[in-house]
């Protein structure tokens, strides 16, 4: 019990970490950026897969007819994804919103 008397008498001083922490609404924003960005990726990846089959089906039907429906999702992802952000985009600058695209959510504080 003396032990925890005495380290209780020692002064602590904050720590520097040489960086600021982050706020909950920026790490929001990152990850909501962040994963657009990867899904952008993921989409042009597979329509180079598709092309990749393509080139390589040999002249095989079913082949070229699965690498063009390869082709065809990656792009439909890739409009959709586009529209998805657009729209978001519109929104946020219509109703002044912070959606976390192209302005950082902004989460309602009780006391500043």
């Amino acid at each position: 019990m003396n032990k925890l008397l005495a380290l209780a008498d020692y002064p602590v001083s904050a720590v520097k970490l040489g960086f600021d922490i982050p706020s909950f609404d920026m790490v929001l924003t990152f990850l909501l950026r962040f994963l657009f960005i990867v899904g952008g990726l993921v989409a042009v990846l597979y329509l180079l897969l598709g092309a990749l089959a393509w080139i390589t089906s040999g002249g095989n039907k079913e082949s070229v007819d699965k690498a063009r429906e390869k082709i065809q999702a990656a792009v439909v992802g890739l409009v959709v994804m586009f529209a998805v952000l657009a729209l978001m985009v519109v929104i946020e600058n219509i109703f002044s919103l912070g959606l976390g695209i192209s302005k950082p959510i902004l989460f309602p504080k009780l006391i500043n």
